[in-house]
C-alpha cells in the first residue's frame, strides 16, 4: 500500500534544526518547502492499488530523491548514502536528522512502477504543470530542436565475444540447447576461446566454428517449446550469428567470414541489445543512445524529451515533440531536421518552420560551375522540368524527370552531368517544400532569428550532460528514457528557481 509522509515534525527534524543552513533559492530549500504541494500523494495512488500491506515509502521523498538524483548525477546508492548523510537531502526530504533512509533497491522498485504505469513520466509532466502555471512562456513562441549522443552504460562487444555470449547464455537458460554438440570452445568456461589472433587464417576459421555452432542450435530449437524470455535469448543468437558475417566462398561451403563494414541496425552489445553506434559526424561517434530535446531558447526550459536508439533519425521525433504544443511555433533547427517529412508536419500543425535546408548534392566528376537541382525549373502544376538549356521533359508517376538523349549534343554537358544516359532528375514528393526553403534561406528569411535562438539549444545540451549524465545509467530504451525525463525536470526546476520561481496566493509565479 502507498504510503505518506506524517504533516506532525518529529523531534530531530532536519528542517527544524538546521534548515536555516540549506541556501534560499535552491533546489534542496524549495523541495522542503514544497514538495507535498509539487508531488501530492493522489499522483502516485495509481501505483499501489491494494489498501493492504506494509505502507511504501512516501511518495514526496520519493520523488524529492529522483529529484536530486538527476540533478547532482549519483548512482542508487550514492543518493542513499547522501540521503543519510547530507543535511541538504536531509532538509529536502523531510527527514529527521537520525533518519537512516531506505534501502537503494526502492528506488529501482519506484522506477519499475513507473515505467509499467501509463503516465511513466509524470515527475517531468509535475514540473512542466508548474512552468505552464508561471506563464513563464507566455508569449514565447520559439521552439529549438536538437539531440546528442550519450554512451551506453555497457561494454562495446566485438563479434567473437557475442557469439560466445549468447551460445553460452542460450545453453544455460534452454536445456534442448545445452544438450547439442559444440566443438568451437568450452562455453562452460570463462573467456575467449584460444586463438592466434594476429594470424587471419585462424580468425577466420574461429569465426565460422562460432557461427556454426550457433546456427547448429538454431536448428536444434525450431519446434522446441519456449517461454518468453527464452525466446528472446534465440532471436538474440540468431541475430548476433548473421550481422557481422557473410559466406566465404574461397573456403567453400559452411564457411564463414567477417563482413566489411557495419550493419546499419547491428547490435553492438548482447548486455544492451537496444543500444547502437552512430556518427555525429565524420569524425565523432558514440556507442549508446540519443536524447532528443525541443527547449524555449531564451529561457533554456525544455518543452519535451525523448531518448532512442543511438542510430534513430533526428526528424520524425523532433516533430513529435512538439506535437501537444499549441500551433503558432517558430521552430528552429539544423538541417538534420530539413527532410520533406518533417517540415510537412511541422508547417501542418501551423507552425513556422525556420530549419537550415540540407546541402545540394554536388557532383565530384563536374567542375565548380557545375549546375545543381535548383537551376532547373520545375512546374509542379504541370509535372515537368526544364532544364538551364530549355529542354523539357514530363515528371514520370515514379517522380523521375529523365533527359537522356537531350543530352548528347547539348552544349551545356560538362556542366551538368558525367552520365552517358543524360541527366535524371528526381522529384519527391515533398520536393516544392524542399525547393521553397532553400529559396528563403539563400533570401535570408528567417536567418537572423535562426543565428540569435537556435544556437541556444546548445546551452541546454550542455546543462543536461553535466556532472556525468553523457553517460546513461541503465540498460535500455525505456529505463533510460525515464532517466533523462527525470534530468529534465531536475534541470527545469533548477531554471525556474534562477527565474524566480515561488508560491504565493495565486499560485506558482514568477518574481
Amino acid at each position: 500500500m502507498q504510503g505518506s509522509s506524517d504533516q506532525d515534525r518529529e523531534l530531530l527534524d532536519a528542517g527544524a534544526l538546521v534548515g536555516h543552513l540549506v541556501p534560499e533559492g535552491s533546489v534542496h530549500r524549495f523541495l522542503a518547502d514544497h514538495r507535498h504541494r509539487l508531488f501530492p500523494d493522489a499522483m502516485f495512488e495509481d501505483l499501489f492499488p491494494s489498501k493492504r500491506g506494509r505502507p511504501s515509502v512516501p511518495a514526496d521523498v520519493i520523488a524529492t530523491v529522483m529529484v536530486l538524483q538527476a540533478l547532482e548525477g549519483r548512482s542508487d546508492r550514492e543518493a542513499i548514502d547522501a540521503l543519510r548523510t547530507d543535511l541538504r537531502w536531509k532538509v529536502a526530504a523531510g527527514l529527521a536528522l537520525d533518519d537512516e533512509g531506505f534501502h537503494p533497491t526502492v528506488l529501482t522498485l519506484w522506477r519499475n512502477k513507473l515505467r509499467a504505469s501509463e503516465s511513466p513520466e509524470r515527475i517531468f509532466d509535475a514540473v512542466r504543470a508548474v512552468v505552464a502555471e508561471t506563464g513563464v512562456l507566455a508569449g514565447k513562441t520559439r521552439r529549438a530542436l536538437d539531440s546528442t549522443l550519450l554512451d551506453d552504460a555497457v561494454a562495446t562487444q566485438d563479434t567473437v565475444t557475442q557469439l560466445v555470449s549468447m551460445i553460452r547464455r542460450a545453453r544455460k537458460a534452454i536445456p534442448a540447447a545445452a544438450s547439442v554438440e559444440v566443438s568451437a570452445h568450452d562455453y562452460d568456461s570463462p573467456g575467449k576461446p584460444a586463438c592466434a589472433w594476429d594470424d587471419p587464417a585462424a580468425r577466420d576459421e574461429l569465426i565460422t566454428r562460432l557461427v556454426n555452432d550457433a546456427l547448429t542450435i538454431l536448428a536444434a530449437l525450431e519446434g522446441v517449446d519456449l517461454d518468453e524470455q527464452q525466446q528472446q535469448l534465440v532471436a538474440l543468437l540468431a541475430l548476433v550469428a548473421g550481422q557481422d558475417v557473410e559466406p566465404d566462398p574461397e573456403r567453400g561451403a559452411g564457411s564463414w567470414r567477417i563482413v566489411r563494414g557495419v550493419a546499419s541496425e547491428r547490435v553492438i552489445s548482447t548486455v544492451d541489445p537496444e543500444s547502437r553506434h552512430m556518427h555525429k559526424s565524420r569524425s565523432s561517434y558514440r556507442d549508446g543512445y540519443k536524447a532528443h530535446l525541443a527547449v524555449e531558447p531564451d529561457t533554456g526550459i525544455i518543452t519535451g524529451c525523448d531518448l532512442t536508439p543511438a542510430n534513430t533519425g533526428d526528424g520524425p521525433v523532433g516533430a513529435r515533440l512538439l506535437a501537444d504544443e499549441d500551433p503558432g511555433l517558430d521552430v528552429l533547427a539544423d538541417s538534420a531536421y530539413g527532410s520533406g517529412p518533417v517540415r510537412a508536419a511541422l508547417a501542418d500543425g501551423d507552425h513556422t518552420v525556420i530549419i537550415k535546408p540540407w546541402p545540394l548534392a554536388r557532383n565530384p566528376k563536374l567542375d565548380h560551375d557545375q549546375f545543381h537541382r535548383d537551376d532547373f525549373t520545375v512546374d509542379y502544376t504541370a509535372r515537368t522540368v526544364t532544364c538551364p538549356a530549355g529542354q523539357t521533359v514530363s515528371i514520370t508517376p515514379a517522380g523521375n524527370a529523365i533527359f537522356g538523349p537531350r543530352c548528347r549534343s547539348c552544349p551545356l554537358r560538362h556542366r551538368c552531368t558525367s552520365s552517358t544516359n543524360g541527366r535524371k532528375f528526381d522529384v519527391s514528393d515533398h520536393d516544392e517544400l524542399l525547393a521553397a526553403a532553400r529559396n528563403d534561406w539563400r533570401a535570408g528569411t528567417h536567418l537572423a532569428d535562426y543565428r540569435q535562438h537556435r544556437p541556444m539549444v546548445e546551452r541546454t545540451i550542455a546543462w543536461l550532460v553535466a556532472n556525468g549524465h553523457r553517460r546513461v545509467r541503465f540498460r535500455g530504451v525505456e529505463r533510460n528514457r525515464l532517466g533523462l525525463s527525470h534530468r529534465a525536470a531536475a534541470l527545469n526546476l533548477r531554471r525556474l528557481l534562477n527565474l524566480g520561481l515561488h508560491h504565493g496566493p495565486t499560485g506558482w509565479a514568477i518574481t
